[in-house]
């Protein structure tokens, strides 16, 4: 494995420092340190490529030079060389690469073998049950919205929103189907829907049952699952499968390269190596796929163990393809390539950084608040045991404990359009949570609009008005685009994390600044965290810092934003300065602020099946002067 490290860039920095462009009182002190530079922002362009920034410094010492880092958020695309194979395995990987079939490679003079499946996969990833009782019951149950299997057009002019295209063109269903109940009690129900999408899909064509990604999934889940579909007397139905699994990989091996981004080349690959594994002959694809997947894997993943979508959605099923792989290569005795082995250990770490203190998943990158029983249970299946990443900045976000308190604060510009799936103008955003409830959060969700959750407010939900931080101008940090994608914006980031002392106790401090606002109003938006090591009290302060030498006239209006818990129900305080924040278990919080126009607002937050529920939202908003302007606040337990 080869880590190609992005460069540095050492010297002194040119930009104003804080000191300068901050106005000298602070609603809330947040304490001595009052001199920390800020990079000289420049306004963002199209073809611009995002940077983010970050230093660090010892405790009680002095912040090191500031390091520009790679332009792919800061993440280092690794390489992994594929396995060590002999001379004739590499003849047989270019032949096959150059369109000889595995027959005539591995057996040119004899007749091609019946499809068949040499082993049956165990897969030690679990369903979910519900949902699998539901199909057995008559309907698709795809996040918490029934559809009846009688009424699902599966044929390739059918619009469906993604998450269904995602579960009946990537039969992600049985999965949830095996885990409901023995497995001859589900034979039936899995082969009368894969009898109606062969019906629908005679042959490899057109339409979203032919995406990479789609077709990848299919594949190897039918592989994983083959004993649900091939069960029972029905012989001409289980022809007809082994004849689709058949071609199907061969439609992957031509069409792997026409996959939209790395994740869905990735299953694709995946599957090509699966279909090596357990379909006959399969040797000429297997070293093919290999190859393939390697390659994929290093161009997907950064030095860090991130997904370049720096979403925790895509990283979940990165884990769950490979893991899937893993269960294939065992059913044929085979060893795993080492760079699969590998790569779960990296990919492992990053997502445990983003778990809150009741051990679920936050709201990032449009996924949705993940619960520690099906997080657990992803991380059990892979076998990894590893801590959380301790600093995941090189992921794009900052995680800081303290006791039963968890912060997490999207420290990074959004994935390049390239890599986003359902990137969101989340830059600078926070969760905080405290025990087993989340104080402050993102409403979330994006990447699983379409079931109870309208897709229609699947944008809206990827704006930076759905996220805790401040927006200006009622406009985003970064322009959210249809297609999951995002334009221009924030392309600079500098985040410092350091030990402070505050009020005689020790405390962590993060201090980050980005630049999506530089362009449209000259200003650049700072946000100082901090978090006391006892975890019962989180300051901050918000801070429009001037871009340019001279602060712009005129005002723009702003909100800054805390979208609070499902369970948090908040009270306004007097003179509309704070508020009352109580908890299912009793215990109270507070709220301050030391600005004007704190209101409470309806929001919503969607949960990790996809279901939205209603949540409250402080709210301070008014007109800031494009001079600058800085915004205090306090969250402090007071039982």
């Amino acid at each position: 494995m080869n880590a190609h490290a992005g460069e540095l860039k050492d010297g002194p920095r040119q930009g104003k420092s804080a000191k300068s462009s901050r106005p000298e009182q602070l609603a809330i002190p947040l304490g001595t340190e009052t001199a920390e530079p800020l990079v000289e922002t420049r306004p963002a362009k199209a073809h611009d490529r995002p940077v983010a920034r970050r230093e660090s410094a010892p405790i009680g010492g002095t912040p090191q030079g500031t390091a520009p880092l790679a332009a792919d958020r800061a993440l280092v695309v690794t390489d992994f060389e594929p396995p060590r194979i002999s001379a004739g395995e590499k003849l047989i990987r270019l032949a096959y690469r150059m369109g000889f079939s595995g027959t005539t490679i591995v057996a040119p003079f004899r007749k091609p073998a019946r499809p068949r499946l040499l082993a049956t996969v165990e897969s030690p990833l679990p369903g979910d049950g519900p949902a699998g009782t539901a199909l057995r019951a008559g309907h698709f149950h795809i996040f918490g919205v029934k559809t009846p299997i009688a009424q699902m057009d599966f044929g390739p002019t059918a619009k469906h929103v993604p998450p269904v295209e995602r579960s009946i063109h990537g039969f992600s269903w049985l999965r949830d189907l095996s885990s409901c109940a023995p497995r001859e009690q589900c034979t039936a129900t899995a082969q009368r829907i894969l009898e109606s999408w062969l019906d629908a899909n005679p042959r490899p064509g057109k339409g979203p049952a032919w995406k990479v990604e789609h077709a990848g999934a299919r594949l190897l889940n039918w592989l994983v699952h083959a004993p649900l579909l091939l069960g029972g007397d029905h012989a001409a139905l289980r022809q007809r499968m082994l004849d689709a699994m058949t071609d199907t990989a061969r439609w992957l091996d031509r069409n792997i390269g026409r996959a939209p981004d790395r994740l869905a080349e990735v299953t694709g690959w995946c599957a090509i190596v699966a279909a090596g594994l357990l379909l006959p002959e399969g040797k000429p694809r297997r070293l093919f796929g290999e190859a393939g997947l390697v390659r994929a894997l290093g161009e997907l993943v950064g030095d860090d163990g991130g997904v370049l979508s720096r979403s925790p959605v895509g990283q979940m099923d990165v884990i769950a393809d490979l893991v899937d792989l893993r269960a294939c290569y065992a059913a044929c005795d085979r060893d795993v390539p080492q760079a699969v082995e590998t790569m779960l250990a990296m990919l492992v770490p990053p997502l445990l950084a983003l778990t809150h203190s009741d051990g679920g998943l936050g709201s990032w990158q449009g996924g949705a608040a993940t619960s520690a029983e099906r997080l657990k249970a992803l991380i059990d299946a892979t076998g990894v045991r590893a801590r959380p990443l301790k600093e995941p900045r090189g992921w794009g976000y900052a995680r800081v404990t303290a006791r039963r308190s968890t912060l997490l604060l999207d420290g990074s510009p959004p994935p390049l359009g390239r890599h986003a799936r359902h990137g969101c103008a989340s830059t600078l955003a926070f969760e905080f949570s405290h025990g087993e409830h989340r104080l402050v959060v993102n409403c979330g969700g994006a990447a699983l609009a379409g079931g109870q959750t309208p897709i229609r407010i699947e944008q809206g939900l990827r704006a930076t008005a759905a996220h805790s931080t401040m927006a200006l101008g009622d406009a985003n940090s970064t322009a959210v685009l249809i297609n999951g994608k995002l334009g221009a914006g924030v392309g600079e980031v500098e985040i410092d994390q350091r030990v402070v002392q505050l009020d005689g106790s020790q405390a962590t401090r993060v201090d980050a600044s980005h630049d999506g606002y530089a362009a449209r109003f000259g200003l650049v938006h700072r946000r100082i965290l901090i978090l006391r090591d006892d975890g019962q009290e989180l300051r901050g302060e918000d801070i429009l810092v001037p871009s340019g030498r001279k602060g712009k006239r005129g005002k723009v209006p702003y909100a800054l934003r805390f979208h609070l818990g499902r369970h948090v129900v908040a009270t306004l305080g007097e003179k509309g300065r704070g508020a009352s924040l109580s908890l299912p278990d009793g215990s109270l919080w507070k709220f301050a602020t030391g600005a004007d126009g704190l209101e409470i607002e309806e929001s919503l937050w969607v949960d990790g099946n996809g279901r939205p529920h209603p949540v409250q939202q402080l709210v301070i908003q008014g007109f800031a002067s494009r001079g600058g302007g800085n915004f205090s606040w306090l969250f402090k337990k007071m039982n």
